[in-house]
């Protein structure tokens, strides 16, 4: 590291830039706790803006001190086991942190390390920090963190002993465990203080009964041969937003009718957190698609593609489909008619019995497409287009009202 007087100058000024931006990150940190945990967004908004406020104010003087600790030679503050309160307002006695699920506790102060690092990062940098010098007190900061993480998990648990409100048993345990792990980007402290060193890899699994609700039974049931277990032999499955979510150990082999799984990459416990992401939206893609089975993103292909890039499908709405519109029900028919033609891999024949039509009368509306449209069914690239505009309808929905390109 180069200069040390010039680094603790450095450090200090950065803190004090955040302070003075205080309110900025207090709003930051408040918006994401009330979009990401459904426990923070039921506080009354004043409440949480002042314990966020205070829980700041003390996170930005743990930054200080970590790195003063650091200049000084010192063990770091999480070795000492000093390290303050978290960045959030999770521990907050009798007001927020009682009365929330230890997951979302974790989540919320991981949150707010993230909210106050990367604040603080942009600070150092705009002073020219090198990389090294913001790894040395980053070190100091995660350390922290880390520790702070268990301490929240053995606080809890010491408190929900003492008031009786411990999970009742151990599948509900086990149930806080897993969506811990899926839902919380994790490292290897958090993920220890659980569960000892972490295992073998796994494949996070999200799953949606293709109709109906979807009953957690019966996936377990279907994915049995397949689901990791933990240590006393329970599979490692829960419920996350209405699906079924948990660890598979390999990928299943049989056919899943009745449902769709998406399945995110095999990786260990720190790192399933970022593919139970992909997970969902594997299920998200497919759902829309009316499919059934097991996907991950990447086999679903361009229907990802299109989930995940509206923005280059609204374009092609515009483009491709836009134009029909001026003609009322007769464009309706005729974006009725491209679509079945696509639907039916261009086979004409098959297309028209769909639809209850001539095959000469298909053939004249899909003519007709062309020239309204500006299209040639012809072109493969022109065909591509108007599948992803017609699958972005799908997935998106059909936009309320179209403006015509030529106004654009």
């Amino acid at each position: 590291m180069g200069g040390t007087e010039e680094v603790s100058t450095r450090v200090p000024a950065a803190v004090a830039a955040l302070r003075g931006d205080l309110a900025g990150i207090v709003g930051e940190m408040t918006d994401r706790l009330r979009a990401e945990l459904p426990s923070y967004a039921r506080v009354p908004p004043d409440l949480l803006t002042l314990r966020v406020t205070h829980a700041v104010d003390r996170g930005l003087g743990v930054v200080s001190r970590l790195y003063a600790a650091g200049v000084a030679g010192a063990r770091p503050a999480a070795a000492r086991g000093d390290g303050g309160a978290p960045a959030v307002p999770a521990t907050e006695a009798g007001a927020i942190g009682d009365t929330v699920p230890v997951d979302e506790l974790i989540h919320a102060h991981r949150i707010g390390v993230d909210v106050v690092w990367s604040r603080f990062a942009a600070e150092m940098a705009a002073r020219q920090a090198t990389p090294e010098e913001l790894l040395a007190i980053g070190e100091q900061v995660w350390s922290w963190a880390g520790a702070t993480t268990l301490r929240i998990v053995r606080r809890s648990a010491r408190r929900n002993a003492g008031t009786g409100t411990r999970p009742a048993s151990a599948e509900e345990r086990l149930h806080t465990y897993v969506r811990l792990l899926l839902t919380t980007p994790g490292d290897s402290v958090a993920v220890r203080a659980f569960a000892g060193q972490p295992g073998a890899a796994r494949l996070p699994f999200r799953a949606r009964a293709v109709s109906g609700p979807t009953v957690l039974g019966d996936v377990v049931g279907s994915l049995q041969p397949w689901l990791a277990a933990d240590p006393a032999g329970q599979p490692m499955v829960t419920v996350v937003d209405g699906d079924a979510a948990g660890l598979l150990t390999v990928r299943p082999s049989a056919l899943c009718r009745n449902m769709v799984v998406g399945l995110g990459a095999a990786v260990e416990a720190p790192d399933l957190a970022g593919e139970f992401k992909a997970a969902g939206r594997a299920v998200d893609t497919a759902v829309a698609f009316g499919m059934a089975g097991v996907f991950t993103c990447d086999e679903l292909g361009l229907r990802a593609a299109v989930a995940q890039t509206p923005g280059l499908g609204e374009r092609l709405v515009r483009q491709r489909l836009a134009p029909l519109r001026e003609h009322g029900d007769d464009g309706a028919q005729l974006e009725e008619a491209v679509a079945a033609y696509l639907e039916h891999g261009l086979r004409l024949e098959a297309a028209a019995r769909t639809l209850f039509v001539h095959p000469n009368t298909l053939r004249n509306r899909l003519r007709r497409f062309e020239r309204i449209s500006g299209t040639s069914l012809r072109d493969p690239a022109d065909l591509a287009e108007v599948w992803w505009a017609l699958a972005h309808q799908r997935v998106h929905g059909r936009p309320a009202a179209a403006t015509p390109v030529g106004d654009r």
